[in-house]
């Protein structure tokens, strides 16, 4: 499912109109993302919850040349899923 398909089936089972389920996820996506810059997490229950980790600098390997390379630190959003997401 693309963003597009996501705001037809947001309009579908909400009533909304298209444009307005657009302005939606798109305000929804700004939160999320202004939240986890300041380094904060969002938690929606029974959904899951969005967190930002660091992953410490390590050493991989270039498949092209088989030679060592560094790969710098850097923050990475990870999403753990709420029980309710569950597809068992």
């Amino acid at each position: 499912m693309n963003k597009t398909e996501l705001i037809d089936a947001i309009a579908t089972s909400s009533g909304l109109t298209k444009v307005d389920s657009k302005k939606a996820l798109d305000g929804y996506l700004t939160a999320v993302k202004a939240e986890l810059k300041k380094g904060g997490k969002v938690t929606l229950v029974g959904f899951g919850t969005y967190s930002v980790i660091a992953k410490k600098e390590r050493t991989g390997i270039n498949p092209k040349t088989k030679t060592p390379i560094k790969i710098a630190a850097k923050k990475v959003v990870k999403f753990k899923p709420g029980a309710e997401l569950s597809l068992k």
